[in-house]
């Protein structure tokens, strides 16, 4: 097992970047409101499972339908982008549906919210690129890391505010694009060579 930090960081700043939980401190502050508690270590470990087994199965789902990982990476390339367009932007591409009380650290935090779409299909084309063993841990960081912000969601609302969050979403949001441009060219030319 070979360990490469410059891969570890890379892919968790990826990964940071398409999770946006810090971006996402509204969203979950709104959920609190509506649901009462929730449970932060429950919805970070269920994310960490989901994303560790998509990275694990993901190429398998996606051979038995007939589909390579660098295609995939591509499709990837444009969620990545929408997601980019939408943190920059300040529009909503995706919508939520409501939920109960019951299930709300599962669905909709730990599904889609932070296991969604866009991280999963980032995961696949990190896989592209990156040793899994360096993907893991940029996995375990980031739920780490999730499990601290949702803890102290309201903490850190109040300590940055509605400008000081909506600055770091839009900063993460031309990471996440750029990251995307660099994803699309990437395996585009795989696929084209």
């Amino acid at each position: 097992m070979q360990l490469n930090f410059k891969e570890i960081f890379t892919a968790f700043m990826v990964l940071f970047a398409v999770i946006d939980i810090v971006g996402n401190i509204p969203i979950v502050i709104d959920l609190r409101k509506k649901v009462g508690h929730i449970q932060s270590e429950k919805a970070s470990i269920i994310a960490g499972i989901i994303m560790t087994l998509f990275l694990f199965l993901g190429k398998s789902i996606l051979n038995l339908i007939g589909i390579d990982v660098n295609s995939f990476a591509v499709a990837g390339a444009f969620i990545l982008f929408f997601i980019a367009l939408e943190m920059i932007l300040g529009i909503t591409l995706y919508k939520q549906e409501e939920t109960n009380p019951m299930t709300a650290s599962i669905f909709p935090l730990a599904f889609p919210l932070i296991a969604g779409p866009g991280s999963l299909t980032t995961l696949l084309s990190l896989r592209a690129e990156f040793s899994v063993e360096n993907i893991i841990v940029a996995i375990i960081l980031n739920v780490i890391f999730i499990y601290i912000v949702l803890k102290t969601s309201s903490k850190i609302e109040r300590f940055l505010g509605t400008n000081g969050i909506n600055i770091i979403r839009k900063v993460f949001g031309v990471i996440l694009l750029a990251i995307a441009v660099k994803l699309f060219a990437h395996n585009i030319k795989v696929l084209f060579n």
